[in-house]
């Protein structure tokens, strides 16, 4: 029998079982007989539950499709299949737009595409046209419908919305719109601030790039404030302030602005042997600082 509180709902007739003998005992509980036993309220219930569980199956089901179509674009994107990723996250993005992080993946598509535009073309030694700057445009535009549907969401995730502003910050830079690019990066930082030191040397990386030397420290400056350990940051600071350096009249030594030498110290402290260690070496013999024994490493080893 199944119960439904004190009230007898259905039954079958006695199933007999031999020793070691399985029988499937199946309750339909929308077959006619069990109908008529049910009261209009119990009735509505029914139709109430089975709507719910087909709407329930229906989402199930698109939940996974839009699972599917996330993860080849991203595994197209990875492989530099930008043109498939595109259409699979367009597919996707149209069935679902509110959600965040499926714009983020078909900027990360449409990024991908640019990007090797630019290449190509700089390869060819043309210069970046008009079909390239759209490209990006359009990477932009993903990833800001990214952000605003994370931020409409009832449960916005805040890596959803690093990453959005993130992205943002890399499409505007190569698209040339350097105070949009800051901008994000400063909305990165905001949104995920256990990853504040990536997104503000992404934003003093920008900076410096632009020609915007000052800014450029200032956002390298957030960059070591958050992450101490992050060589590159007081690389950007030092070039930042380098060409403020002068020429005392008296010694005719240069002299280099306040937290030039000790930004490129710190450099040399964090990667003795890093990709620019030799550059830093020869800025600072250049310019009379004292290059520390405890990064002076040989190309043979550290000492």
């Amino acid at each position: 029998m199944v119960f439904q509180g004190d009230r007898s709902l259905d039954y079958q007739d006695q199933v007999n079982f031999a020793a070691g003998e399985d029988h499937p005992v199946n309750f339909d509980m929308s077959r006619k007989e069990y109908l008529d036993k049910m009261t209009p309220e119990e009735r509505k219930q029914l139709e109430e539950y089975k709507k719910k569980n087909t709407e329930a199956v229906a989402a199930n089901a698109k939940i996974a499709n839009l699972n599917a179509l996330l993860t080849q674009a991203r595994t197209d994107t990875k492989a530099g299949n930008f043109d498939a990723a595109i259409t699979a996250m367009q597919q996707a993005t149209s069935q679902k737009p509110d959600e965040g992080i499926l714009w983020v993946a078909l900027g990360d598509a449409q990024l991908g595409s640019a990007d090797a535009a630019a290449k190509a073309a700089k390869a060819a030694g043309k210069p970046a046209d008009a079909t390239i700057q759209a490209k990006y445009a359009d990477a932009a535009s993903s990833y800001k419908k990214a952000a605003d549907a994370n931020t409409a969401s009832k449960k916005p995730n805040p890596e959803t919305a690093a990453a959005a502003y993130n992205q943002l910050g890399q499409a505007l830079a190569k698209s040339g719109d350097g105070k949009g690019a800051s901008d994000a990066y400063e909305q990165a930082a905001k949104a995920l601030p256990a990853n504040a030191g990536m997104y503000y040397y992404n934003e003093a990386a920008t900076l410096y790039n632009a020609g915007k030397l000052d800014d450029a420290a200032v956002a390298a400056d957030k960059a070591i404030a958050a992450d101490p350990k992050r060589a590159d940051a007081y690389y950007i600071k030092a070039q930042s302030l380098i060409p403020k350096a002068s020429v005392d009249p008296k010694t005719q030594k240069i002299v280099a602005p306040p937290g030039c030498v000790e930004a490129y110290q710190q450099y040399l402290e964090l990667v003795p042997e890093g990709p620019r260690s030799e550059e830093v070496k020869g800025i600072l013999a250049g310019i009379g600082a004292e290059i520390k024994s405890s990064y002076k490493a040989s190309k043979g080893g550290k000492k």
